[in-house]
């Protein structure tokens, strides 16, 4: 109630400045809605995955649903020129509908456990796999994305230019992929 009197105030007194409890934080991200809950999500991994091997490319799958805005978020900004061209180079993208996984509603289950990923709690998960099927970033980063759409632009486009080129992003054994 207070905050809503104060912004009324500013408001009327034509002020130009946010409350301190705004979300500054937070950019203007690209979205878009790419994630089909009726899509035969094992058979778009495989034929990604065969694309891959065809290229001797990785393949990103994200986890995501429609009703998320950090999966929005994340392919918002996979379908911006800049991003489309990178990823191109490099990638197969596959774009998984993973339902409302915090709800206990977790569709196509089937994909993430054949990376070894036994739950998943939130959107997107980003699972980066190599041309044979071996996934290649640890189950802790893959469900990190959750906050896709607090990410810096350039961080995100950073990670996947650079996937596979640093030490923190060497593919990682069953184990670690676990943790």
């Amino acid at each position: 109630m207070i905050k809503t009197l104060f912004a009324l105030v500013v408001s009327v007194a034509g002020l130009q400045f946010a409350p301190v409890w705004a979300n500054t934080s937070a950019m203007a991200h690209p979205e878009a809605r790419v994630y089909d809950e009726n899509a035969n999500a094992m058979a778009d991994v495989d034929a990604a995955l065969e694309r891959a091997a065809v290229r001797g490319a990785l393949t990103v799958i994200v986890m995501g649903a429609n009703w998320c805005h950090d999966s929005r978020a994340l392919a918002g900004w996979f379908q911006s020129p800049r991003f489309e061209t990178m990823l191109a180079r490099r990638y197969e993208v596959v774009f998984v509908d993973a339902g409302r996984p915090q709800d206990g509603d977790w569709h196509y289950d089937d994909v993430a456990r054949r990376f070894g990923i036994i739950s998943q709690e939130n959107t997107p998960m980003v699972l980066l796999a190599d041309y044979e099927g071996a996934m290649l970033n640890s189950q802790a980063d893959a469900k990190s994305w959750r906050n896709a759409a607090d990410r810096d632009e350039e961080a995100i486009f950073d990670y996947f230019a650079n996937f596979g080129h640093s030490a923190s992003s060497q593919p990682v054994t069953r184990e670690e992929i676990q943790k």
